[in-house]
């Protein structure tokens, strides 16, 4: 049987790293090893001291690095080599695992050849905002999907959607293409699969494979995300220069207020409105990054750490 090992970077983590080990140890797929790539020793040790699930399996590995060493796509890359199973799954700390079949059905399309990488679901419950819940099925909606490179006139910037949230990944070709860019703010998921749909293979939406994985951010969090986005664009022109992007956005939020008014909620396309004006405005400066002092992209960034070495 192919073998598969889970890597989890984590950062001050919380129960649902536990809830995560817990149901990634009852897969109907069994997990080789669940690698932890952990940032900041202290936090971790302080969480853990008096819990032994690191302790009830032999499976689990744990390197400790130091905050200005994480990054988001060498990070990933070096947990990799790491790794020497079949395929991977990289996952966040906080993408909670659903069910026993997370595993199986992640890797069911890599196993069949249909795709070198495939993303599972991210699911939301009711306390998500219902703009997050409208988000989230409009990015990750019930029907499953194979996604070439003949789909990028189709489906723009969406043809390299992707999300290390939670996404299988087959090693052979991981390693044949690179894999992760060594030094990115952000996007390191959609900058591989951008690789991978131009060598040829497919990315794969697994709708079985689901977790449970949403944010309520304010306005301010949600610029400085989009912030962050337009600069990982921008510092990868070979990547996203030529496929349009603003466009998708933009069809996002006529959906969402569809939505809403279905919904009797037309009250929120205010909110929408505001909401999705801070992410375009954090986008755009973003991607225009280095026309701004460093003091300015200092206040806009979600990661400081990375402007210290760029």
């Amino acid at each position: 049987m192919k073998t598969i090992d889970v890597i989890i970077p984590t950062y001050k983590p919380t129960g649902k790293l536990v809830r995560i080990i817990e149901m990634l140890e009852k897969q109907t797929y069994s997990v080789n090893k669940i690698i932890i790539i952990n940032t900041e020793k202290e936090y971790f040790d302080d969480f853990f001291k008096d819990k032994d699930i690191l302790d009830s399996y032999d499976n689990i590995l744990v390197k400790h690095i130091k905050r200005e060493e994480f990054d988001h796509g060498a990070t990933r890359k070096m947990a990799v080599t790491m790794s020497d199973s079949d395929y991977f799954v990289c996952m966040t700390d906080d993408a909670v695992v659903l069910d026993e079949v997370l595993i199986e059905n992640l890797l069911k399309p890599l196993l069949e050849g249909k795709a070198a990488v495939s993303y599972a679901r991210q699911c939301t419950k009711k306390s998500a905002s219902l703009i997050e819940r409208y988000v989230r099925h409009y990015n990750y909606p019930q029907k499953s999907a194979l996604k070439t490179v003949s789909d990028i006139e189709r489906l723009g910037i969406k043809a390299y959607f992707c999300s290390d949230v939670c996404a299988a990944y087959d090693r052979s070709i991981y390693d044949s293409l690179g894999g992760f860019v060594d030094r990115t703010i952000f996007n390191e998921d959609m900058i591989m699969a951008s690789k991978v749909i131009k060598a040829g293979y497919g990315i794969y939406y697994a709708s079985q494979a689901k977790v449970l994985h949403y944010h309520n951010y304010t306005c301010m969090q949600q610029l400085r995300r989009n912030f962050d986005l337009g600069v990982s664009q921008a510092m990868h022109p070979e990547v996203f220069k030529g496929v349009p992007s603003e466009g998708e956005g933009v069809r996002m939020i006529k959906n969402c207020a569809s939505f809403l008014i279905r919904k009797h909620k037309g009250y929120l396309i205010p909110e929408l409105v505001i909401n999705s004006g801070f992410k375009f405005v954090g986008y755009r400066l973003g991607k225009a990054y280095k026309l701004l002092p460093k003091k300015v992209i200092l206040m806009l960034t979600m990661n400081k750490t990375f402007w210290k070495y760029n």
